[in-house]
């Protein structure tokens, strides 16, 4: 069997480990990996494993991480989060019910996704589960009498898609940002849609998937600078985030160096951060890149440079949402976690969950990050157990 065949992480390991020349204590060693998960992995009896950990076994033996880990995809939604947001998944696959009730209009539906973006921005996900699916099905049915809906209804399938990721549910989110697209009005819609998608992906752990969608897409709305708007700068600079994003996971550093650093080249085009048609999700500029520079730095595992990088960054301002400053306050706390301060991640950890908590619960990199404080600090403050029971911590 070859290692393109091979049908679990385990089998790969094992055969590119040995076209290596490499003990399993020698790649242990190289990766940092422990020895009794190297051969835990290689026996069957662990059949997965953190996409962190696939990386690094990926550097040490110096293949894409892809290589590993071919058929392997993140885990879904618990079953509470399921069952929470169950009414909304039935409204995208359930027509509205015909009856004497007043028939939307596309001012009104207009105004209600405006109304709703502040919560999508915030991560109110309780009171999102509530109005989606009556606003779902509102838009539903404009469109069967107004094609001029289409791009009202596509912005709310983009929103509810990047929701759907966001709480995990990536089968749903997958079928909804299909829709989205058919409704494109034009290619910097489709290209928004797309880097939700690839996000969609990346967040499954299919990187070499997001990655080829990024860079196909990047080269496909890639603007003439002398003439780009800031929308053109938007949509290519998201699109070259992604890539990067997913080309550090898969092992190829040098590949996402030269997309960051042609994103970099977006933003400093646009000249400070913008936010297109009030849309928070393409907001982008000089600091949008630098923090996620920073999270490049923590994905190649340097928590020097994530520290480094972060102290420069001027956050001051800006709004602490999850699609920006609060996923990179997740890569500080890890960057702390590496360094042993324990007490400055907690705090960082703490400010997170004042700003986002029901976005925290959602985040198994917070839950790792977490983790990792409790076993290595032999008692527990209270801030840490909150913390703990937050991002749903196994007791």
């Amino acid at each position: 069997m070859t290692e393109e065949t091979s049908s679990h992480i385990g089998g790969r390991l094992r055969e590119i480990r040995k076209r290596r020349g490499l003990t399993q204590q020698g790649l242990a060693s190289a990766s940092g990996v422990s020895l009794s998960l190297v051969r835990k992995l290689e026996q069957g009896e662990r059949p997965d494993t953190r996409l962190e950990t696939a990386r690094r076994l990926a550097v040490a033996l110096r293949v894409p991480t892809s290589r590993l880990i071919a058929d392997r995809h993140e885990e879904g939604a618990d079953p509470q989060t399921v069952d929470r947001w169950a009414a909304v998944r039935e409204a995208l696959l359930t027509p509205a019910p015909s009856g004497p009730d007043e028939p939307p209009t596309l001012d009104g539906v207009r105004d209600a996704i405006k109304a709703a973006v502040p919560l999508f921005a915030s991560d109110q996900f309780a009171e999102l589960s509530t109005i989606l699916p009556a606003l779902l099905r509102d838009a539903d049915a404009l469109v069967e009498v107004s094609p001029a809906a289409r791009r009202v209804r596509g912005k709310l399938l983009q929103l509810t898609g990047w929701l759907l990721t966001q709480t995990r549910q990536f089968d749903a989110a997958e079928a909804v940002m299909e829709r989205a697209m058919d409704d494109a009005a034009d290619r910097l819609d489709a290209a928004a849609t797309v880097s939700t998608q690839c996000w969609l992906l990346l967040r499954r752990g299919s990187v070499a998937d997001a990655r080829e969608l990024a860079i196909q897409w990047a080269d496909e709305v890639e603007p003439r600078m002398s003439r780009a708007t800031p929308e053109d700068l938007s949509a290519w600079g998201w699109l070259l985030l992604r890539a990067s994003a997913a080309s550090i996971r898969d092992n190829r550093p040098g590949e996402a160096d030269d997309t960051l650093r042609l994103a970099k080249s977006a933003a400093v085009a646009t000249g400070q951060e913008w936010t297109p048609a009030g849309d928070f999700l393409r907001t982008f500029g000089p600091v949008t890149v630098a923090l996620k520079q920073a999270e490049t730095a923590m994905i190649a595992d340097r928590p020097d440079q994530v520290l480094r990088l972060a102290a420069s960054i001027p956050t001051q301002g800006l709004r602490p949402s999850s699609n920006n400053l609060n996923r990179h306050r997740l890569d500080v706390a890890n960057a702390r976690v590496r360094q042993r301060q324990y007490a400055e991640a907690v705090e960082v950890l703490n400010a997170v969950r004042q700003a986002a908590p029901q976005w925290l619960a959602h985040q198994r990199y917070a839950r790792d990050i977490v983790e990792r404080i409790v076993t290595r600090r032999r008692t527990l403050t209270g801030e840490i157990r909150e913390l703990a029971d937050t991002v749903g911590l196994p007791i």
